[in-house]
């Protein structure tokens, strides 16, 4: 039975006061952390790595510095989870790949070390999909373990989802941070391209670090104390904006994207997203949907097929990594990755230049809608998370065993920031909502989510 209904997220930002104060302290936040991971890890299955010692020595070495009232950041002591994607010198970093078990390379990635500067408790490392595709591990949803939690950062939004910790580290190519937030009710931000630094994780054009969190405020705060140190990737600008979650915003017009998935939502989703629309419009924010104007009909023409050109771009330029991996692991690597990577080299230089002339294009229709409205309005997921209990012996593997990532795919081909907020309950589950901004208006997307998770009320539809 979903508990989604009566759900309160694990937030962090509200309990700092309590440390000033004595009254609470960053060591004893992370207690309460590890009970919740004590009674609920057996069945989330959220981590590949938990260091307990570690966390408790940051926690007390943070409760030090806000008895002294010197913490390092607003998120100093922050119990963190981080895709075990990214390297971290206290614990393996496995990439959800036998291949790679064991594999320990004791350093941090640039994400993590902003975040120590920061004074955050990195905690643990949550579990990937295999090698950040599609391939799952053993996470479950929080919300109902026969369901997926999305990928391919299902540790991430799943431990957020259980309130073991108050926010995650995911990444994203295609749609790894957005779709399981919405599947696992987090607030998350997919930052523009570049915004936040990858550090190793700089092979593909596409992809991106982004926070998952109770709430925005948490959201935010983490992103931004990263991007204060480390930046964004090489060549970027990098995240910019306050030093504390933006003002609430609310939109004066909204475009409604259907995209490629709009055929694909059941009933129950479509109704509970014209719900909120309807908000929107009783509140006086006009709505601006294709038929409505003539550039929002192309910019739906030029994301039609982002499942396609996202998958052709990656998987492309994944290709000699991945190879290699398989050439010296045969037996490390799923069929499901293989049969990827088999598509990939079926690909010529042509096919890869075709993608991405097809994205190029995509991003200048983008960019003249800039001045038709603030933001662009679309769901986060087709519906609630899919069931999943594993590929049926002697039948072709599932082809999306962690969801499905169109509604994700435009703004990865975009490189627009997304905020995924948390805002429909459908047959008891979680379904999120995305805000989708003009590159760097990533402040921007995170004020308006603001206004959107104060006065939208959730709709809430039967199954």
């Amino acid at each position: 039975m979903s508990t989604y209904q009566t759900y309160k997220p694990l937030t962090f930002h509200d309990a700092t006061p309590r440390f000033r104060d004595g009254s609470d302290s960053p060591r004893a936040y992370l207690e309460r952390c590890l009970e919740t991971i004590a009674a609920r890890e057996p069945v989330v299955k959220a981590f590949t790595a938990i260091n307990e010692a570690g966390a408790r020595a940051a926690a007390d070495a943070s409760t030090a510095r806000w008895k002294a009232g010197k913490p390092l950041s607003p998120i100093d002591g922050m119990p963190l989870a981080i895709k075990d994607l990214l390297e971290t010198k206290d614990m393996p970093t496995e990439m959800g790949c036998v291949a790679f078990k064991g594999n320990f390379p004791k350093r941090d990635n640039a994400a993590v070390w902003a975040l120590r500067d920061a004074g955050a408790v990195i905690l643990a490392k949550a579990v990937t999909a295999e090698l950040g595709g599609s391939h799952p591990g053993p996470t479950t949803n929080p919300f109902d373990p026969a369901r997926t939690p999305g990928g391919s950062s299902s540790g991430s939004a799943a431990a957020v989802g259980a309130n073991m910790v108050p926010a995650a580290i995911g990444t994203q190519v295609g749609g790894s941070i957005i779709r399981p937030a919405a599947y696992c009710g987090n607030f998350a931000l997919k930052p523009t391209q570049g915004g936040l630094n990858r550090g190793e994780r700089q092979a593909t054009s596409q992809s991106t670090h982004g926070p998952h969190a109770g709430s925005l405020e948490d959201m935010w705060q983490v992103a931004i104390e990263i991007a204060k140190r480390a930046g964004g990737d090489r060549g970027a600008v990098g995240l910019m904006g306050p030093s504390t979650v933006p003002a609430a915003a609310k939109p004066n017009r909204l475009i409604v994207l259907e995209t490629e998935g709009w055929p694909d939502v059941d009933a129950a989703t479509r109704a509970g997203f014209e719900a909120v629309l309807k908000q929107l419009a009783d509140s006086g924010v006009s709505l601006i949907r294709r038929k409505d104007h003539p550039l929002v009909e192309a910019l739906e023409r030029a994301v039609a097929n982002g499942r396609a050109v996202c998958n052709g771009i990656t998987s492309w330029e994944n290709r000699w990594g991945q190879r290699g991996i398989v050439d010296n692991n045969p037996a490390g690597v799923s069929e499901r990755a293989k049969a990827t990577l088999a598509k990939a080299e079926a690909m010529t230089p042509d096919d890869y230049r075709t993608n991405l002339l097809a994205r190029h294009t995509a991003q200048q229709g983008h960019a003249m809608l800039a001045s038709l409205a603030d933001a662009a309005i679309t769901l986060a997921c087709p519906g609630p998370a899919p069931l999943w209990s594993g590929d049926v012996p002697g039948q072709p593997l599932a082809p999306r065993p962690t969801g499905d990532f169109v509604f994700n795919a435009p703004s990865s081909m975009l490189f627009a920031p997304v905020v995924t907020v948390p805002l429909m309950s459908v047959g008891g589950l979680p379904v999120g909502v995305q805000l989708m901004g003009q590159q760097h208006e990533d402040a921007r997307m995170t004020g308006l989510a603001r206004w959107l998770a104060e006065n939208v009320t959730r709709a809430t539809t039967p199954a």
